[in-house]
């Protein structure tokens, strides 16, 4: 890279004690050094010029580097706690990134009740080209024990689980994985890095959708991996450049403007996602709450142990398919569409939306039934919040 490589900047400017909130902020987002700029720019090239042949600023193709993506990528490293991270086109995109390090004859221990465009990869593309996947219940570790093959190379984790909140140990399953020579991934997506840092807890890789709290405001798709070695980070490098399915720059500056609000988003989002649990937990209607910070919930206590929030991610049983409906077409102040972790209360019915492909029998297999409704609690006025779904539950 050139000498003003901004991720070498960082490891000067930011001491390793800042806190999140300041290293949000900062770590890779330091002022631009030409001008000054406070805001990272957004460099929308293609190419760069060289001096001669083999002399360049440390740039060549914006497929292979960006100075926008370095800065991106420091800054992920930094919240997450890993040595690197690398940003790829989309949550997907990663997730295909981290599946193409393996190789044909490869097997996966994945968790069963995964965000529903996962299983989707994996069985529908990736076992076309070899690789084989065991799916069980990684809320017990020993499941995870049982399901090792000689070939076994890789545990894939979704912790709290997409839409059933199903949490799994980190730490313990890391432990059990690298007794037996296998690497763990964790998909922090619901969590974030503010609340849930997996590497901290043994993890080798962290995958998350930029798309979602990172980003936090619904306008721009990203994914981005987490990596606690110099080879991964160097794999994941060459598949940037051999694959091709980058972050473009103004999508790398969307997820750094985001960032900087990520910490107090996030506790917004907590404080609010708490008080809609716990109203959803008491109204007449709702069957049933998914929440893992409600009490009752059966892994409150892991909860506690290793997530320091428990966010805004609930989902809860309305009872039925019509039920649900009539609730979801109600609501006024929650928007009715996919996706999560944008300032405003996004409504979903899972059945028909992330787990559509996942089909009628596999959604049976892992509980989500067709009354189940997931709510992504924003950062309204959260009197206004449950106002609204008050008014829409008296519709069932």
């Amino acid at each position: 890279m050139a000498n003003g490589d901004w991720r070498t900047q960082e490891k000067s400017l930011i001491p390793k004690q800042s806190g999140f909130a300041t290293r949000a902020i900062h770590a890779g987002q330091e002022p631009e050094p030409a001008t000054g700029a406070v805001t990272v720019p957004i460099y929308a090239t293609s190419t760069y010029v060289q001096e001669e042949i083999g002399k360049h600023k440390g740039y060549e193709y914006s497929r292979v580097s960006n100075p926008t993506r370095d800065r991106l990528e420091t800054n992920l490293a930094a919240l997450e706690g890993g040595t690197a991270s690398r940003v790829f086109a989309s949550g997907m995109a990663a997730i295909n990134a981290i599946a193409s390090m393996l190789k044909a004859g490869d097997h996966v221990v994945a968790g069963h009740n995964l965000y529903g465009g996962t299983p989707r990869l994996f069985n529908q593309v990736l076992v076309n080209f070899g690789l084989t996947f065991t799916y069980v219940d990684t809320s017990d570790v020993d499941n995870v024990g049982r399901a090792f093959q000689k070939n076994t190379r890789l545990v894939f984790l979704e912790t709290p689980t997409n839409p059933l909140m199903q949490l799994s140990d980190i730490r313990a399953i890391s432990e059990l994985s690298h007794r037996h020579g296998v690497e763990v991934v964790v998909d922090n997506t619901f969590m974030s890095p503010y609340f849930q840092r997996p590497i901290e807890l043994g993890a080798d890789m962290v995958v998350h959708s930029t798309t979602k709290f990172l980003n936090g405001h619904s306008d721009g798709l990203g994914g981005v991996v987490a990596c606690t070695k110099p080879e991964q980070a160097e794999k994941l490098a060459f598949l940037q450049k051999a694959a091709g399915a980058i972050l473009s720059p103004f999508e790398c500056w969307l997820i750094l403007r985001g960032v900087k609000t990520l910490a107090v988003r996030m506790e917004q989002h907590d404080r609010s996602g708490r008080k809609v649990a716990d109203y959803l937990s008491k109204h007449k209607k709702v069957q049933k709450v998914f929440y893992p910070g409600l009490p009752d919930h059966p892994q409150h206590e892991l909860a506690k142990r290793q997530m320091s929030g428990f966010g805004s991610m609930i989902a809860f049983e309305t009872g039925s398919l019509a039920n649900a409906n009539k609730m979801l077409r109600k609501v006024h102040i929650c928007s009715l569409a996919e996706s999560l972790g944008g300032v405003e209360t996004l409504i979903s019915h899972p059945a028909t939306m992330t787990h559509a492909a996942v089909g009628e029998e596999g959604r049976r297999k892992i509980g989500i039934s067709d009354g189940m409704v997931r709510i992504s609690v924003g950062i309204e006025d959260v009197d206004d919040i449950l106002a609204d779904l008050d008014q829409a539950l008296a519709a069932i």
